[in-house]
C-alpha cells in the first residue's frame, strides 16, 4: 500500500517510539511483498506461481523456547510448567529495547490484520517483520481488513518478529538465542532467532486461548470446522496427523476453517484468514484443493525444486518433513466467505490409534466426551529409520495442550457447558489401525472414515443398533452405510480376541494413569467417563 519516509509522515511504529534509518513498508499487497522477497533473495517463484521460502535453522516451532511474562495479570491465571514457561517483566523490557536498537537500522514490513472472524471478539494485530515473506505469511494467515477498517485501525496486540536478532541467554533470561515471548499485559509478542513463520500464528492462538476463555467466557478450540447446506455445523478436534484438515475438506460442505476456532452463544467462528497445510508427499490426486491453492500469493516453506525445473518436489524431505504451504482461505473453492456458522450439531474427536483398539466410530455420552476432551489421545508411529516399531502414546489436553495458557479444566468446563446447552452429538473417530496394532494390522481406509462421518452428519446412525464397548464404555454402531459391519467392531478384526483384550486393557490403564493429574478437578460425571481396564 505505501512506503513511508519517517521524517514527513506518521509512522505505524510511533506507538513503540521506534525509528529506523531503513524503509517502512506498510500494508503492502501480496504482489509487492513477493517482489520484495525476490529482490531480497528471500525466496524463489515456483512453476505454479507460489513463493518458495526457507525458514532457516528452525523448521518447526520451538516449544521449549516459548515463554509467557509472569506478572500481576498472569501469576494466578496461567497454567505454569513445561508448556507455559515464566519470563520476568524486567527481562522482557530489556529484550524489547535491544530489539528496537536492532530494528532501527532495518527495512521493516508492517501490516495490520485481524484475528477472529466474529467482529465482537476480534483482535486487532499489528505485525512488524524484517523479512518480506513473513509479512506475506501474515497477510495469508490472519484476516485481512478492508480499506475502511484499515483507515480506523487501532492495534490491540503487536507482534515483532526478527529472525536475525538473537538473545544472549546469559543476560536476557532465555534458555537459547531463539525465543518467542508473550506479554499479555503489554499486549505484545517478541520473536527472535527463529525464522519459523508458524511461531507468529501460534503465538496469537495462545493469546486468544487466554483472552477468550479467561476474560470473555468463550471457548477457544484447536479444531477444524465445516457446515452443511442446511446450516448444520460440525467441528473436528485432533492432534497432528489424525486427519483434521483432510476430513473437514468435504465437497458437500463449506469450510469454516482448518485449525483454530471460537464457540460463542451464536455459533462457531474462525480465528484465521488462511490455511497452513502440510505438503510432504502432496499430490493432486490425494489433496486436490490444497494442490490447486498453491498458486501466486501462496507460500511453500522448506521445499525443494525438482532438478532442472521450477516444479516443487513435494517428496523431498532434505530440509524437513514439516514442509508446509500458507495460503488465504479463499484459495479453497468451498470456503465460507464470513468464516462464521451456527452452533455445532456434531463434534468429532479424531485419534490415530496405532494400537488398533479404539473402534472406527463410537458415540460418547457427556461424561465420556469431557473425559476424552481433557485426555486428547492419539498414538504416533516412529520413523522406521529409528528402528522403533512400538507406537508411542500421546496425550495432549483438549487436543492442543501446547497452546493452552490456562489449566485444561478451564477449557473443559466451557466445552461441557456448551455441549449441555446445545445437546450436541459427540463422536470418537479412529483414523488409525484396525486388525491389530501398527506392524500387524492395517490403516483404516479413508473411504470408510468418510462414510462414517457422512452417516453421522446425515443422522443415519440415529436409529441403528449399538453395543457398549467392554473396556471404554462407548456406544459402537453395529451397522453403517458403505462400511462393512465387521470393520465397526475392532475386536473381531484381530486374529486373536485375547490379544485385543490385553491391548485394550493396557490402553485403558494408560488413559487412567494420564488422567490422574486431572482427577482433583474433575466432576463425578467426568470420572464416570473413564475406561475400565
Amino acid at each position: 500500500m505505501q512506503d513511508l519516509a519517517l521524517e514527513t509522515q506518521t509512522s505505524p511504529l510511533d506507538f513503540l517510539s521506534l525509528k529506523t534509518s531503513g524503509k517502512v513498508h506498510f500494508n503492502l499487497s501480496p504482489a509487492e511483498l513477493i517482489e520484495h522477497s525476490l529482490d531480497r533473495k528471500e525466496g524463489a517463484l515456483t512453476s505454479s506461481g507460489a513463493l518458495m521460502a526457507d525458514t532457516g535453522k528452525f523448521t518447526g516451532r520451538s516449544p521449549k523456547d516459548r515463554y509467557i511474562v509472569k506478572d500481576a495479570k498472569t501469576t494466578d491465571a496461567v497454567w505454569w510448567g513445561d508448556i507455559n514457561i515464566p519470563f520476568e517483566e524486567e527481562k522482557f523490557d530489556q529484550l524489547l529495547e535491544k530489539m528496537k536498537v536492532f530494528l532501527s537500522e532495518k527495512d521493516l514490513f508492517v501490516r495490520d490484520a485481524f484475528a477472529g472472524a466474529d467482529p465482537e471478539h476480534r483482535l486487532n494485530i499489528r505485525v512488524i517483520n524484517t523479512w518480506a515473506w513473513h509479512n506475506l505469511f501474515c497477510n495469508n494467515m490472519f484476516l485481512r481488513p478492508d480499506e475502511d477498517e484499515l483507515a480506523n485501525f487501532q492495534q490491540d496486540f503487536t507482534i515483532i518478529c526478527a529472525p536475525g536478532f538473537e538473545a544472549d541467554p546469559a543476560v536476557d533470561g532465555t534458555k537459547n538465542p531463539n525465543f518467542a515471548i508473550i506479554n499479555l499485559s503489554k499486549r505484545m509478542i517478541l520473536i527472535g532467532g527463529t525464522g519459523y513463520a508458524g511461531e507468529m500464528k501460534k503465538g496469537i492462538f495462545s493469546v486468544l486461548n487466554f483472552i477468550l476463555p479467561h476474560e470473555k467466557n468463550i471457548l477457544s478450540m484447536h479444531c477444524s470446522a465445516n457446515v452443511g447446506k442446511k446450516g448444520d455445523t460440525a467441528i473436528f478436534f485432533g492432534l497432528s496427523g489424525t486427519g483434521k484438515t483432510t476430513l473437514s475438506a468435504d465437497p458437500k460442505r463449506s469450510l469454516i476453517g482448518d485449525d483454530e476456532h471460537g464457540w460463542t452463544e451464536k455459533g462457531v467462528f474462525n480465528f484465521e484468514g488462511g490455511c497452513y497445510a502440510k505438503v510432504i508427499d502432496l499430490s493432486r490426486n490425494k489433496e486436490p484443493e490444497i494442490w490447486d491453492a498453491i498458486k501466486f500469493g501462496a507460500i511453500v516453506e522448506n521445499t525443494r525444486f525438482k532438478e532442472g525445473s521450477r516444479e516443487v518436489d513435494f517428496a523431498n524431505k532434505s530440509v524437513t518433513e514439516n514442509t508446509r504451504t500458507a495460503y488465504p482461505i479463499h484459495f479453497i473453492p468451498n470456503a465460507l466467505e464470513k468464516s462464521m456458522a451456527g452452533i455445532p450439531k456434531n463434534i468429532f474427536f479424531l485419534t490415530a490409534d496405532a494400537f488398533g483398539v479404539i473402534p472406527p466410530i463410537s458415540r460418547l455420552n457427556k461424561g465420556q466426551a469431557m473425559y476424552h476432551f481433557i485426555s486428547g489421545y492419539t498414538a504416533k508411529v516412529a520413523g522406521t529409520e529409528m528402528g522403533v516399531t512400538e507406537p508411542k502414546l500421546t496425550f495432549s489436553a483438549c487436543f492442543g495442550a501446547a497452546f493452552l495458557p490456562l489449566h485444561p479444566t478451564a477449557y473443559a468446563t466451557l466445552f461441557g457447558e456448551a455441549m449441555e446447552k446445545n445437546d450436541t452429538n459427540v463422536w470418537l473417530i479412529n483414523t488409525g489401525w484396525t486388525g491389530g496394532p501398527y506392524g500387524v494390522g492395517s490403516r483404516m481406509k479413508l473411504a470408510y472414515t468418510r462414510a462414517m462421518i457422512t452417516a453421522a452428519l446425515e443422522g443415519q446412525l440415529d436409529k441403528v443398533d449399538y453395543k457398549t464397548h467392554r473396556f471404554f464404555g462407548f456406544q459402537v454402531p453395529q451397522t453403517c452405510p458403505d462400511v462393512p459391519a465387521e470393520v465397526l467392531n475392532p475386536r473381531t478384526t484381530w486374529e486373536k480376541t485375547e490379544d485385543y483384550d490385553n491391548q485394550a486393557s493396557a490402553l485403558a490403564s494408560s488413559f487412567i494413569q494420564n488422567f490422574k493429574q486431572f482427577e482433583d478437578f474433575a466432576s463425578e460425571a467426568i470420572l464416570e467417563g473413564a475406561p475400565t481396564p
